[in-house]
């Protein structure tokens, strides 16, 4: 039952580790690959497309998000995006840091497109590294 319901539980968990919200897709992902409770390719795909789908949800927050103003580290985070556009959201994997390009993208109004490719190959890149390393026996943490 558990087993059957595994990529469920980690597309909730990608989606959730995407946005504002607390997750643990990494340790879900890494904690399947070990048990053997799923493809490989299954359960990256899965984990990407739910942090792909959070990270779509933050740029739509975006969309709807008054004048950005304010820190220091948002200030940086705008001036990036303004700088290299989508290309910036290669990077949408790291904590904190992501979730606040992938808002910036949307109150930007950058083309979705191309924020959906450059966001789902960061996100993939990331799943893909730490599936490899898990696979490998590599501990990671």
């Amino acid at each position: 039952m558990i087993e059957a319901a595994s990529p469920w539980l980690l597309l909730a968990s990608s989606f959730l580790s995407a946005t504002l919200l607390p997750g643990n897709s990494e340790v879900m992902l890494v904690a399947l690959l070990s048990a053997g409770k799923g493809a490989p390719l299954l359960l990256l795909t899965v984990a990407t497309l739910g942090n792909t789908l959070g990270g779509a949800t933050n740029v739509m927050l975006g969309r709807f998000a008054p004048e950005l103003s304010g820190r220091r580290g948002l200030q940086t985070a705008l001036g990036w995006m303004r700088r290299y556009g989508s290309i910036t959201l290669l990077l949408s994997w790291l904590p904190i840091i992501g979730d606040l390009l992938c808002v910036i993208a949307g109150w930007l109004r950058l083309p979705l497109i191309p924020v959906m490719i450059f966001l789902s190959l960061g996100k993939a890149l990331r799943y893909g590294v730490l599936t490899w390393l898990t696979l490998q026996g590599i501990a990671w943490w």
